[in-house]
């Protein structure tokens, strides 16, 4: 089994780049794909961006774990993914759903430092009887969580 987690974003280039980053990920090369529907007319040109020198899809674009393995046709990930997909209304409340990330034993500073390099924010850091985490929010403001 495979899967996606979709995403709702105002850019999915730039919230592809910082989760590929933030997680190790790969972002997903569907250029031959595009081309071949291009050619066919079976998608418009505006549908099309330049994304890291190729085409991209201007509403869609995914990141996939490197070692899963991926359709060598469309370029799509055939493991675990996550797909950000354009909305035309802003982030308005807490996410129902978010990701937790774990880095090594005593990494968790060093870990926040670097995502905030990224473009991350802290939004709080928590401490209760069952652990300690520190409350992120992405570039758009989804929060997450850092273990």
């Amino acid at each position: 089994m495979h899967w996606k987690l979709v995403i709702d974003c105002a850019n999915p280039q730039s919230q592809a780049d910082f989760w590929a980053a933030a997680l190790h990920y790969a972002v997903e090369d569907n250029s031959a794909f595009i081309e071949r529907l291009l050619e066919l007319g079976a998608l418009p040109r505006e549908a099309v961006v330049e994304f890291h020198a190729r085409l991209a899809f201007r509403d869609l674009v995914a990141v996939r774990h490197p070692d899963d393995p991926y359709d060598q046709d469309s370029g799509t990930g055939l493991g675990r993914r996550l797909l950000f997909q354009r909305v035309p209304e802003a982030k308005t409340g807490k996410n129902r759903l978010h990701l937790d990330l774990h880095p090594t034993a005593g990494e968790r500073e060093g870990e926040v430092e670097r995502l905030e390099r990224l473009g991350a924010s802290v939004l709080r850091r928590a401490k209760e009887p069952g652990g300690e985490w520190v409350v992120m929010a992405d570039p758009e403001g989804n929060e997450f969580c850092v273990q």
